[in-house]
């Protein structure tokens, strides 16, 4: 398969384009690949926190010491 990875201006790979055609293989393949059903209530959740976000930044933790933090736990 021959993928191209996207970065952001850091480096960091934030996406993945897949040509078209290897695109309509793997549907191919895999009949349901685009199905994906996300429950109204999952997106009214993530709407919520990301204004709740908005509304005060400060809320939230930095994933990488949350992360660091759980860890020390185990």
């Amino acid at each position: 398969m021959s993928v191209q990875y996207i970065s952001d201006s850091k480096g960091k790979t934030t996406g993945v384009f897949i040509p078209i055609s290897e695109w309509n293989e793997l549907k191919a393949k895999y009949g349901d690949i685009e199905q994906v059903d996300i429950p109204e209530w999952q997106k009214n959740e993530v709407r919520k926190r990301n204004q709740d976000f908005k509304n005060d930044p400060e809320q939230a933790l930095n994933f990488d010491t949350a992360i660091e933090d759980i860890e020390k736990d185990l």
